[in-house]
């Protein structure tokens, strides 16, 4: 009980954050506004390869939410350094609860935090022209929204979890934030987010296949447009697994780590 409590107080604290941190939600969405902006309306007429008859802004919502989930859940990382400065890590970590419950806390947070967001991004779109298909009925539509939530969720589990694991390795902020960006973009470029990897050249495809982001994606891209590149089994399968692996880590580095 004491450790399900000290999850949900940490959870709670980084929902608080979020709305006390009003331009956190700002930045968030600012920056996937412009791709759709300026790329889906200079490639609005664009013909996608293997997705005929999509429109490209419908193509490209769902990678503007999985790079919305992206940025959004390994930056939340950062957190962690500006508690080690501040002292605020070493007081919970004297607490009678295990690394790991506080670990998953900061993981369930930020998993919270980076849906609020992405939905926020996935009501904007609608004003962009995203639309769900003319010829899907009520209930397919309310499947198509619970099933982007789940990969949304574990979008966000995979890469908070991976942001906590660097974080949990370094003690400056700078070289965390350097780090991240490095990683990032590659992440975002590989995973089909604005463009099929179907043409990526043969090393590239295969990075692009390593990423857990690609099945991120296609499974949003599945849930919203009905028309994906793998399975959604497939997905589905690949996403849960990345994202056990990746809290694993999180929580074995977060519990190796120094608290100052």
């Amino acid at each position: 009980m004491v450790e399900l409590m000290a999850i949900y107080v940490l959870w709670l604290r980084e929902i608080k954050k979020l709305f006390r941190e009003k331009e956190r939600i700002i930045g968030s969405v600012a920056m996937p506004l412009m791709f759709l902006t300026f790329l889906g309306f200079g490639f609005e007429k664009m013909a996608i390869p293997g997705l005929n008859g999509v429109d490209y802004i419908k193509f490209l919502v769902p990678g503007m939410i999985g790079m919305n989930m992206l940025f959004g859940s390994m930056f939340s990382g950062i957190s962690v350094l500006w508690d080690k400065e501040f002292g605020f890590l070493k007081e919970i970590m004297v607490a009678p609860v295990s690394r790991i419950s506080i670990a998953l806390g900061r993981i369930a947070g930020g998993a919270s935090t980076g849906l609020i967001q992405g939905l926020i991004l996935f009501a904007l779109s609608f004003f962009f022209g995203f639309a769900f298909p003319a010829t899907w009925p009520l209930y397919r539509i309310a499947g198509g929204f619970l099933l982007m939530l789940i990969f949304m969720g574990l979008i966000s589990l995979v890469f908070i979890s991976l942001g906590l694991s660097f974080a949990s390795n370094m003690r400056d902020a700078q070289g965390f934030e350097l780090i991240i960006n490095f990683v990032m973009f590659p992440l975002f470029f590989l995973s089909g987010a604005v463009s099929p990897i179907v043409n990526l050249p043969f090393p590239l495809l295969v990075l692009s296949y390593l990423n857990p982001l690609t099945y991120g994606v296609d499974g949003i891209r599945r849930a919203l447009i009905g028309a994906s590149m793998f399975s959604l089994a497939y997905d589905l399968l690949l996403c849960v697994v990345a994202s056990i692996i990746m809290v694993s880590i999180a929580a074995f580095f977060f519990d190796r780590s120094e608290s100052v």
